[in-house]
């Protein structure tokens, strides 16, 4: 069975398995009766979940789950549980399971398993952890808090208002400091990027403007300008206080210890990550200058980085177009089609215009 190593309310509920107080002592075993003498135990009270040692509210104390404590001078203490994410939201309300449906302008949300009045790529089917039910507003790809597409045609998308919660957030789990995986639980000190620039500060706003601050993400340790991966990024990266220069992957040594290769970090450049809808930018003309951030077509599909050759092989390259501005995966015009395009990250549909309008 799933266990929720959250609370509802008081708790009286929690069925988790944390085993130790907020001071980091063991919990007795419900069933001891050393160094305590219990008044609340299995036989007692068979309904209120008392296994092992786990912290529990048999008694409905306001203040949550305890149990009886190792330490004999100490009879019982409580326990540090956060609170589920139903009502308010931890970090930037990654695992927030609660039913607002409104955005902060108070447009009603488009529920993910639909299509209208905006195509998208959120399809719950596909992304069976994120919990994309109904409309409710849920932050599937690493943006600083929870958003849902709009009922209002002219709006994409929009972020929601979720309270913060109060109590600490769950434990991050292990962080290291070298480069495991995609590199998100990356806390070293590097703050210099692949091509050699210093990083920008993540609390400062120049010379780069941008929503990665440490209030948005307050469990990604985004300090001083130490590369970071807080939004599921493939590598740790940071931006850059070259003004001609937005953002870069960071070279990290990898935990295995052969020595990381620049083509390992070229390698997952070809899967983009899933970027939030861009507020809809336009694009003048046929929209060959157009040097916007969007990279989603006119059906919501996701595009392929212009440097990489799956699902599709292409002759679009940043070294064939140097000026057609081929960046990352963003919509781009470098043959003077109609508007700007992409070649588009299902391996069944080869390329399609991009969800933007003319300005």
């Amino acid at each position: 069975i799933y266990l929720s190593e959250c609370k509802t309310g008081n708790g009286k509920t929690y069925r988790g398995t944390m085993a130790k107080t907020k001071n980091d002592v063991a919990c007795q075993k419900w069933s001891d009766n050393s160094p305590h003498k219990p008044n609340y135990t299995p036989e007692k009270h068979p309904l209120e979940g008392l296994e092992e040692n786990y912290c529990r509210n048999p008694d409905n104390d306001e203040n949550g789950p305890w149990c009886y404590t190792t330490n004999p001078d100490v009879r019982f203490d409580y326990c540090n549980i956060p609170e589920c994410e139903e009502e308010c939201m931890h970090c930037s309300g990654e695992n927030y399971e609660g039913k607002i449906s409104k955005t902060k302008s108070g447009l009603e949300c488009q529920a993910w398993n639909s299509q209208t009045p905006h195509a998208h790529g959120y399809i719950p089917s596909k992304f069976p952890s994120k919990n994309l039910k109904m409309n409710y507003c849920r932050n599937p790809d690493g943006e600083p808090r929870p958003w849902c597409f709009t009922m209002d045609p002219n709006k994409r998308w929009e972020f929601c208002d979720i309270p913060r919660c109060t109590t600490p957030p769950p434990p991050s789990g292990p962080t290291y400091q070298c480069l495991k995986g995609r590199g998100e639980s990356y806390r070293g000190k590097v703050s210099v990027t692949v091509s050699g620039h210093t990083c920008q500060h993540w609390s400062e706003q120049t010379p780069h403007k941008h929503n990665r601050t440490p209030e948005n993400f307050p469990c990604k340790n985004l300090d001083e300008n130490y590369c970071r991966n807080p939004d599921g990024e493939t590598a740790p990266w940071c931006y850059t206080t070259n003004s001609e220069v937005r953002w870069e992957h960071c070279q990290i040594p990898s935990c295995e210890s052969s020595p990381i290769t620049t083509e390992y970090l070229d390698a997952p450049a070809s899967v983009p990550p899933e970027q939030t809808p861009v507020v809809q930018e336009c694009y003048h003309g046929n929209g060959q200058s157009y040097r916007g951030t969007s990279s989603t077509t006119i059906t919501g599909r996701k595009c392929q980085s212009w440097s990489s050759m799956t699902p599709h092989r292409h002759e679009k390259t940043p070294e064939h177009f140097p000026e057609a501005g081929l960046t990352m995966n963003y919509c781009r015009n470098p043959d003077a089609d109609k508007s700007p395009w992409c070649y588009t990250t299902d391996p069944s549909v080869r390329w399609e215009f991009c969800n933007l309008r003319k300005c």
